[in-house]
């Protein structure tokens, strides 16, 4: 597991959101934003496929 795949994991364990921006192919920008207001904490950008697969997979309502 990519450590940027398992930054995400930590953070949406923690209740918090993210939301992903596509910049470019291949690449994703993850912006984690805080569970109460929704407001942006911080990002990432990561071209790590586990993450690219796991972003792209079923909606977050699913999982």
């Amino acid at each position: 597991m990519s450590d940027d795949l398992e930054r995400l994991l930590r953070w949406e364990e923690a209740g918090a959101t993210w939301e992903p921006i596509w910049p470019r192919a291949g690449e994703v920008t993850i912006v984690l934003c805080t569970c109460d207001s929704g407001e942006e904490v911080d990002r990432y950008t990561s071209a790590a496929a586990d993450l690219l697969d796991y972003v792209r997979g079923p909606s977050r309502d699913e999982r």
